[in-house]
This record gives structure tokens, C-alpha cells and sequence, in this order.
């Protein structure tokens, strides 16, 4: 039963995806999502109260799906490296170029307004693995949410603005000054790089 329940979640999930890639989350509608789906819109309010709701846990997905768990570092380029590639994956989500495209005003809402799940988590990783890179060394002292809350702010906000930058800073130089920006924040005071 469990099983069934995650598959419809899923294929709902699946659908939502698939209309707003192509209509932008205005124009998305309960009907267009269930019919997508091959659900009826009351199975799809049986798992979300609302389609903003649904479409909230949407893009949680999409993001935590590019966000590996637990993952650990040897030293502050790996760290770096490791934040810079979560960045990449973000920044190339065709949902995120959707919302980009399509729904300014809401893809700013979730930038400029307010924390939502997916910032949480995703927040909550960089301080897992600030805090195992401190206790290694290789990550100067200082309290790990402020930290990590720092870097999600450069990650974000280098993610949100890398299209207006492009002709300065293609994909490749864009990844390698993240890079330095988040080993050169984080390196321990007189530390050589």
C-alpha cells in the first residue's frame, strides 16, 4: 500500500514537472497536473492541500534530488569543490530556468522573501560537512550555521544571477571563481592555498 501511495506521489510529482516545463507555474492548473497524471484531482488532494502546495513540494525534489547526503571532505578544495558542484546542478535545473523564465516574480519570492524547505536542507548539509571540515582543520573557526548561512548565500545568489554575468563569467569561470570565493571565505586564518 505504502508502495502504491509513493508511486502515485511520484507520478503526481512527475506530471506537475512536466506542465510547468511547459506552461510556467501560473498557467498550471490542479486539472492539467491530474489529468498528466491519470489521477482524478481528488487523489491529487488526498497527498497536497493545495496545488501551491504540490508545487512547493516540487521543487523541493528537484533540488534536494542535486543535493547529496552526508557527504564528507579531505580537504578545503574537495569542500569547495564538492559546494561548486552542488551549485552547478541547481543552476542548470530546467525548472529553475522555467521559473526564471516564466514566474519571475515567484522565483524572486523564494530568493528575497522567505526561507522555504529546500533552503532548510539544503543549509543544514553545508553545516554538517562546515562542521566535520572544522573538526579536520581545514575549515577556519567560526560558528557553522553562520558559516553555512553565508556560503548559501553566495551559492544562491551566484546561482540566481550567473545567466545576467554570462558574457563575463561563462559556465567553466563561473564554477572556477565560486570555487575561490568559497576556499578563500572559509580557509583558516594564515593559511597558504
Amino acid at each position: 500500500m505504502a508502495d502504491a501511495a509513493a508511486d502515485t506521489r511520484t507520478a503526481i510529482l512527475d506530471a506537475a514537472l512536466a506542465e510547468v516545463l511547459a506552461h510556467g507555474i501560473r498557467r498550471t492548473t490542479a486539472s492539467d497536473i491530474a489529468r498528466r497524471a491519470e489521477v482524478s484531482r481528488q487523489t491529487l488532494y488526498r497527498y497536497w492541500p493545495d496545488v501551491q502546495a504540490l508545487l512547493a513540494a516540487l521543487v523541493t525534489r528537484e533540488l534536494f534530488a542535486v543535493v547529496p547526503r552526508g557527504g564528507t571532505a579531505a580537504s578545503l578544495d574537495d569542500f569547495a569543490a564538492g559546494l561548486v558542484e552542488i551549485a552547478d546542478r541547481i543552476r542548470v535545473l530546467p525548472l529553475l530556468d522555467r521559473l526564471r523564465e516564466t514566474d519571475s516574480e515567484l522565483f524572486s519570492r523564494y530568493i528575497l522573501e522567505r526561507l522555504g524547505t529546500s533552503q532548510r536542507g539544503i543549509h543544514a548539509e553545508i553545516a554538517a560537512r562546515m562542521t566535520a571540515g572544522q573538526a579536520d582543520g581545514f575549515i577556519r573557526a567560526g560558528d557553522p550555521e553562520s558559516l553555512a548561512a553565508m556560503l548559501l548565500l553566495i551559492a544562491q545568489s551566484a546561482i540566481q544571477s550567473a545567466p545576467l554575468v554570462e558574457e563575463w563569467l561563462p559556465p567553466d569561470q563561473w564554477r572556477r571563481e565560486l570555487h575561490a570565493a568559497v576556499a578563500g571565505y572559509l580557509a583558516p586564518r594564515g593559511a597558504s592555498r
